[in-house]
């Protein structure tokens, strides 16, 4: 068989109501076999779905029936047949073969199963990946994945803002501290990039206005827990004349229109998986952090320990609030802002008229965070203080501090975890389901 002939439609594309008696081309793998001796059923998967190929024996050519039998599981196959609309089918439609083609015959046994009659655990599943993403729960979670970044990416257009790449190997920290991965970059040491953080914001200065990034970021961080990866995606924006607030409405209507989004296009994939979304209501709810650690204190007595001022709102408080939001409010995403200035970035800028808090803000989903903002510190002399006060050197932000000395308008930007914005919205167990190959602290490889 001829390779520009091993496929005319997706499984998916078939309609029973329009296509029935034509004769169309599948390819695909052989999810299963069954033989219930007058009848032997094989059931073929593609991206999108499964098609029942159906042989009557009596009515089956034998060389056809016997060629259907032997295939393993898993094999990649290609179906020569006429659509025949049944309504007790998988999409109610069958297809009776005059042809199956072996293209490629798989081994046995297979290192798992993929058709969810037999639990592996996270690690079998991340070891034999390949195999795992066959699974149709698997496949649906990267479906649904490409239309949040999908989503996003028409968003900020709309919105004016321009796609831009910016480097992944670095000279120094971009936010400062230890969690970097060391390189050799030819005579000297250089560094896997935190963040894009640095580089959009000398975008501001370039007069780009309003940019975005959808790229891979790198913390050498020890964590070893459901919600932390090595190597992530970060979705990050940069905008010019605009404030936190200006920001925190650009970042709770992206993530409403993903919602959406998802909702509406993705409605098989959310079915597999068991999920029915609830789109978020806009606007998100605002809490100080002042305003946290006062309920903190006074109305979640499970945290026994007082919080002060300064303190950082743990992984324990952190969940126990937003659960408190959420039965306050029945939403699952607020807002946390005006964070004390010590606790952020030397970028945040510090407030006009209260110094000690910045203008700063997190976005949390009520399991976790899923994104860190602010209005950035534009001036100078402002943001070479505040590199110091975080005990680094000034002079190693040389060619990060340049272009403010050249008219640098007020700015400011965000940053959100594509992975936990999935984790959330699909309420997965752990960050790694919504990565294709992860890398966390155990896993270098596939």
């Amino acid at each position: 068989m001829s390779l520009q002939n091993l496929r005319t439609h997706f499984v998916s594309e078939i309609n029973p109501a329009t296509d029935d008696g034509k004769a169309v081309v599948l390819s695909g793998w052989v999810h299963e076999i069954r033989d219930l001796g007058g009848i032997c059923f094989v059931v073929l998967r593609d991206r999108s779905g499964r098609a029942q190929i159906t042989m009557v024996k009596k009515k089956t050519d034998a060389e056809l029936l016997d060629t259907a039998k032997r295939q393993s599981r898993e094999s990649v196959i290609s179906v020569t047949g006429i659509v025949k609309a049944e309504p007790k089918a998988p999409n109610g439609y069958e297809i009776i073969p005059s042809t199956i083609t072996l293209i490629n015959e798989s081994a046995s046994p297979l290192p798992m199963d993929t058709t969810g009659k037999v639990d592996a655990e996270l690690d079998t599943r991340l070891d034999n990946r390949f195999i795992d993403l066959r699974r149709e729960e698997s496949t649906a979670i990267f479906l649904i994945r490409n239309q949040v970044q999908k989503s996003i990416r028409e968003f900020l257009y709309e919105n004016k803002f321009m796609e831009t790449s910016t480097p992944k190997i670095v000279a120094a920290a971009t936010e400062g501290g230890t969690d970097l991965f060391p390189i050799s970059y030819f005579d000297r040491e250089a560094f896997l990039n935190q963040s894009p953080q640095l580089f959009k914001q000398m975008l501001m200065a370039s007069g780009f206005d309003r940019v975005f990034e959808i790229g891979p970021i790198f913390r050498a961080e020890e964590h070893d827990t459901r919600k932390h990866l090595n190597e992530a995606t970060s979705i990050d924006i940069e905008m010019s004349f605009a404030d936190h607030e200006d920001v925190m409405e650009i970042l709770e209507k992206m993530i409403v229109r993903v919602y959406e989004d998802v909702s509406e296009k993705c409605s098989k994939s959310l079915e597999i998986l068991g999920v029915t979304l609830k789109i978020p209501k806009l606007p998100f709810k605002k809490y100080t952090y002042e305003n946290v650690l006062d309920i903190i204190n006074n109305e979640i007595p499970e945290i026994e320990t007082k919080m002060q001022f300064g303190d950082d709102i743990g992984t324990q408080a952190e969940h126990l609030f937003g659960e408190y939001v959420f039965n306050k409010t029945g939403e699952s995403h607020y807002f946390i802002t005006a964070w004390p200035t010590k606790t952020k970035p030397f970028y945040a800028m510090p407030n006009a008229d209260r110094p000690e808090i910045s203008n700063s803000f997190d976005m949390m989903h009520r399991t976790m965070e899923l994104s860190s903002g602010a209005q950035r510190a534009h001036l100078y002399d402002v943001l070479c203080n505040q590199i110091r006060s975080k005990g680094l050197n000034v002079d190693s932000f040389e060619f990060y501090l340049k272009p403010f000395q050249f008219g640098m308008p007020p700015h400011g930007g965000f940053g959100v975890g594509c992975e936990r914005l999935v984790m959330t919205m699909l309420e997965l167990d752990n960050v790694r389901e919504a990565v294709l190959f992860p890398r966390d602290r155990k896993r270098l490889s596939p």
